[in-house]
């Protein structure tokens, strides 16, 4: 069998949220509710489901990484087909699970799957839409995702439009509102991790950070911005004319001004 870090696709440090990560990445992809009558989907899917089952465990990694369980699962040197172990031992017990005991006193089943068999039916059920394979379906709201995004100093004031990569992988366009500022995250309701058993889908929790603008800065709900003046103007006053985020705009500055602050309302 190929090695479970090869088919997950993970490096052998990964750690256990990476393995978790890809494994339902994979999952999702390969899953036989999508790829109906596909022989080798399915058996892709087997591939996928048998790596997890190992690294997916904290005990049955250490077990494959230190040799003492090969790729398939079971005991080096164990014939599944016979029972008999390198040892020349006979296997007792059912060879499929149920707590028998291989070479050395070493004990598996497919109940040892992480967090038992309901480990692999919650991430299922996650994957489909909530659909647990027994019982009835347990509500549980989908989980928030977060993202981040810059946008210009004209979109901070005047809104806008931006797509956004979720973490798993759905790309969506976010409406940027007006006035926005500099570190304020937006709340997408709705948009985040799907419920399970008829919960409540996650939302979005999108952090806005504005790129400064080369010459006017925010104060509150006010734009700042030097203007300069040549001495003349300054003394005798006149007609400026003054950039602003929605075009130029005449600015009247009157005889015998002096440096300092001064307010247009656009």
């Amino acid at each position: 069998m190929k090695d479970p870090y090869e088919i997950l696709g993970v490096a052998r440090n990964a750690s256990e949220a990476d393995i978790k990560k890809a494994f339902r990445a994979l999952a999702k992809k390969h899953h036989p509710d999508k790829h109906a009558g596909d022989a080798a989907a399915q058996k892709r899917f087997q591939e996928i489901s048998g790596a997890y089952d190992i690294l997916g465990d904290k005990q049955k990694r250490a077990q494959f990484d230190s040799g003492a369980i090969g790729a398939d699962g079971n005991p080096k040197g164990f014939d599944p087909r016979s029972g008999f172990g390198s040892g020349g031992g006979f296997r007792q017990g059912n060879p499929f699970g149920g707590g028998a005991s291989g070479p050395g006193g070493f004990h598996f089943s497919f109940d040892d799957a992480p967090g038992g068999a309901a480990g692999f039916e919650d991430i299922f059920a996650d994957l489909m839409g909530g659909r647990r394979g027994r019982g009835a379906p347990r509500t549980a709201r989908g989980e928030d995702f977060a993202a981040s995004v810059t946008v210009s100093f004209d979109e901070s004031a005047t809104g806008g439009t931006r797509r956004v990569v979720l973490q798993n992988g759905e790309q969506i366009d976010v409406k940027i509102p007006a006035g926005v500022k500099d570190g304020q995250t937006i709340r997408v309701k709705g948009r985040g991790g799907a419920g399970r058993g008829g919960g409540a889908n996650g939302d979005i929790l999108l952090t806005v950070s504005v790129a400064p603008h080369p010459w006017m800065t925010r104060d509150g709900n006010d734009i700042r911005m030097d203007l300069p003046v040549t001495l003349k103007e300054a003394v005798l006053g006149g007609k400026m004319p003054v950039p602003t985020l929605t075009g130029t705009v005449s600015l009247s500055v009157p005889p015998n001004s002096n440096t300092g602050v001064g307010r247009f309302a656009a």
